[in-house]
């Protein structure tokens, strides 16, 4: 292949910015249900289910992985919503997006913004979901979360080419860090990803409010 300047400036200059192997990472979609009661607007929320493999009962957003059949991540949130929540497509308005977090654990989030009707039936999903409740918005609003970091050290493979390293296995690696939100409502602990999504959409909020 002959690669000149015409070549790079082709297939380059108007290209969309994405993410390296976003395709080989475990790819999930959560969306935050807004719901409002007595004029006041609420985030719905579920209690995984106790008997679940993993996180039983934490607290987290409908959501979950991107299938194929999905056309897009927004589809998936929309498609887990209804699974989860018990509740019909026509009640739901899918706003917009929220940024899409990369995790250190091969995992690739899209977080979603929708509107959920007040008139909506609901029958949850009890092999997933324990509970359903909310929470008024301007708590979120007017609390700041506690923070608590997470510290996560690269431990290389048996087989990893040291020799190749400068300072061989004295190679310095860097430390990860992961901050840890925490915010605690009635006897509820809302924490880990889906904190770090309420708290960019409240940033979010809060730069448009400006």
């Amino acid at each position: 292949m002959n690669v000149n300047k015409k070549t790079v400036l082709k297939r380059f200059a108007n290209r969309k910015q994405g993410i390296i192997d976003e395709y080989e990472m475990r790819r999930y979609a959560v969306l935050i249900p807004l719901i409002e009661i007595e004029k006041e607007m609420h985030i719905l929320f579920e209690v995984r289910a106790k008997h679940m493999n993993r996180q039983p009962g934490e607290i987290c957003f409908p959501g979950g992985m991107v299938d194929s059949s999905d056309r897009t991540p927004g589809d998936a949130a929309v498609r887990e919503l209804c699974e989860e929540v018990g509740v019909s497509e026509e009640y739901i308005s899918l706003t917009g997006s929220l940024d899409r977090m990369v995790s250190p654990f091969n995992q690739i989030i899209y977080p979603y913004v929708g509107f959920l009707n007040r008139s909506a039936p609901m029958s949850p999903n009890q092999e997933e979901v324990d509970e359903l409740f909310t929470v008024p918005l301007s708590f979120f609003l007017d609390m700041e979360p506690e923070r608590h970091d997470v510290y996560l050290n690269v431990e290389a493979g048996c087989s990893f080419p040291y020799e190749h390293l400068p300072g061989g296995k004295n190679y310095q690696w860097k430390k990860g860090v992961i901050p840890e939100y925490f915010y605690f409502y009635k006897d509820y602990v809302i924490w880990g990803l889906t904190a770090r999504i309420i708290k960019h959409f409240i940033d979010e909020l809060n730069v448009n409010d400006k």
